[in-house]
């Protein structure tokens, strides 16, 4: 059963704030279900699926739904798999749809670990941790996506230079936003100057901490055609795990190499036809891996292929997430898949922050990975085009 076609993005929208002491959890949940289904033309009663992470206020799904005054739902998920839940959800509801479980359906994220705290899930305990973590004295995610930097950098030769060439490009496109949680643009030189958090990933390559978050509306092809606002097709959508195989795993590469082609094969289209990537941006190195990984460039050709402005809007070789992303304007609750989802919208709109718009952008990806990079982790791609690609 095939996605492709099926079912349509109609509505997006992303909290303004990047500090939100006064607002709740449930709070922010609301304001930006409330902002994407204005942005679609519906409304609450129109929703009938609804998509969220375990890390929702309350109870999860059903204290939101509560909260919300979602009655009329058919269909709910709350499908964990870190920062590419959001877009595991698209996908999850695009299959709904089609099965005819829903015909609209609400995904939302929130979080607030600038000012307040996040639940999330909670940490596995030995023996069932990865052996990347705390069984070898390894902890927390900058230690673990360090290792998979220094692998890349020893097999491939790869380069903090090159590493921060995708920090550059980031800050540059936030330079366009007013709600980018870091408006100045950055050198190669400021990056690497950076302190060293976890060698070698220094500050600047990680993302920022900002509370905030996203939604967006997936309906049905009927839907789509009756609301007055452009929809966004989804064209394909691919998912994998990998695992840590008893320790034998290799750092240097992501369940992307697995999720990218299911991807591409449902929407017909290869990375050549690709206008636009949204690429969740937790580290430089994620970017890096990911292009490789998704069929971008060779694998260990990254560090060279994010050289000379290929990232930079509009006119780089492959302009990536013109909001600033997670590096530079926004990463709510830790996790970037909502806001990867939310750019790509808006590119394929042509409606993304002037300065950065991509011309006549036709093909966008977005990709989002959960987990700890080259280990245990999840991988979620998915291609999206216009209304009438």
């Amino acid at each position: 059963m095939s996605i492709s076609g099926q079912a349509f993005l109609a509505g997006a929208f992303e909290h303004p704030g990047r500090e939100l002491p006064d607002e709740s959890l449930a709070q922010i949940h609301a304001t930006v279900c409330l902002g994407a289904l204005a942005d679609a033309g519906l409304t609450m009663d129109d929703v009938d699926g609804f998509f969220c992470g375990n890390d929702a206020a309350g109870a999860g799904w059903i204290s939101m739904a509560d909260y919300l005054g979602l009655r009329n739902l058919r269909y709910m998920d709350s499908t964990e798999s870190g920062g590419a839940s959001p877009i595991y959800h698209v996908s999850h509801a695009a299959s709904a749809i089609v099965a005819g479980k829903c015909s609209v359906a609400l995904v939302s994220l929130a979080g607030k670990p600038r000012t307040g705290t996040n639940s999330g899930p909670g940490p596995l305990k030995v023996p069932e941790d990865g052996f990347e973590g705390r069984m070898y004295g390894v902890a927390g995610a900058t230690s673990t996506y360090a290792l998979a930097a220094r692998r890349h950098m020893h097999e491939y030769g790869t380069t903090s230079e090159q590493l921060a060439e995708i920090k550059v490009a980031a800050t540059i496109h936030a330079s366009h936003n007013p709600n980018a949680f870091l408006r100045k643009v950055m050198t190669v030189e400021e990056v690497v100057g950076s302190p060293l958090i976890a060698d070698p990933l220094h500050r600047a390559d990680c993302c920022v901490v900002t509370d905030g978050g996203g939604a967006v509306v997936v309906v049905s092809a009927d839907v789509a055609a009756s609301l007055a606002r452009d929809s966004v097709k989804i064209m394909g959508a691919g998912e994998a795990g990998k695992i840590v195989n008893g320790g034998k795993t290799d750092l240097t590469y992501s369940g992307a190499v697995w999720s990218a082609p299911r991807a591409f094969e449902e929407a017909g289209v290869t990375p050549a036809d690709v206008d636009y990537v949204s690429i969740y941006d937790s580290f430089t190195i994620t970017v890096l891996m990911m292009l490789e990984d998704l069929g971008f460039c060779a694998k260990g050709e990254g560090g060279r292929f994010v050289q000379d402005g290929a990232l930079v809007a509009p006119h780089g070789r492959l302009p990536f997430n013109t909001d600033g992303g997670g590096l530079a304007n926004n990463h709510p609750g830790h996790r970037g898949g909502v806001t990867k989802l939310i750019e790509a919208v808006r590119q394929l709109r042509d409606e993304a922050n002037e300065g950065v718009q991509v011309p006549d952008c036709q093909i966008a990806l977005v990709h989002g990975n959960g987990g700890d990079l080259g280990t245990r982790m999840r991988s979620a791609t998915m291609i999206l085009g216009r209304e009438d690609s």
